[in-house]
């Protein structure tokens, strides 16, 4: 069966936590997120990630991965470079592997990962930087992994509203392993680490990248 990809309609029964399987929709930008022209400013709970590898929150220090290809200018940023895109986004919302654990605590809106979903990483591909459903035919990773990165999976709104071809896509907060090594340009955190972080998070919480 080829695929589907989620697009508006979709992540708004994502936000509803209800998911029409039977009705295919295509790629469409995602809704505009509140208060975010000023998504520069940052407030005192936001997080910052920066290249030395800590990530900060709330007086709190944490260690964390970024990039393998460094951290660049989200100016800069293509497909598959590996790098973490400098910059201040918004937490959308996230997933979690239901057979390995509860939902976090947290006041984002946390749906438990299917079999089927995926993230398509096609640069020309409609659903391109979206939730897709498997098998799709073009380029995606699956969520459904045998490590535990995606166990706790956020989506920050990097290049997505709309995305833009091979300016990066799936830039996640996630589970990072045991010895820190390098990520594909998301931000990691360790499990305990980032169950700590996401019980003080909400819809406005923010992550900045730094240099």
């Amino acid at each position: 069966m080829v695929g589907e990809a989620f697009g508006t309609s979709a992540h708004a029964r994502l936000i509803g936590r209800e998911r029409n399987r039977s009705t295919p929709t295509r790629a469409a930008p995602l809704p505009a997120l509140p208060n975010a022209s000023d998504a520069r400013t940052l407030a005192p709970m936001d997080l910052i990630a920066s290249s030395d590898g800590r990530l900060r929150f709330g007086g709190e220090v944490f260690r964390c991965a970024l990039g393998e290809g460094g951290v660049i200018t989200g100016a800069s940023k293509c497909e598959g470079d590996g790098a973490s895109p400098i910059g201040v986004y918004r937490l959308r919302f996230g997933f979690y592997r239901a057979d390995r654990g509860a939902a976090p605590e947290t006041g984002l809106v946390m749906r438990p990962i299917a079999p089927d979903d995926g993230w398509c990483d096609a640069p020309h591909d409609p659903a391109y930087n979206r939730l897709v459903r498997l098998p799709y035919p073009a380029s995606c990773e699956t969520l459904t992994r045998d490590d535990e990165l995606y166990d706790i999976v956020v989506v920050l709104d990097h290049n997505d509203h709309p995305p833009e071809p091979h300016r990066g896509s799936a830039i996640f907060l996630h589970c990072a392993k045991p010895d820190y090594p390098a990520t594909k340009g998301c931000v990691a955190l360790a499990r305990s680490d980032l169950d700590a972080v996401l019980k003080r998070c909400r819809p406005e919480t923010r992550l900045e990248i730094r240099a």
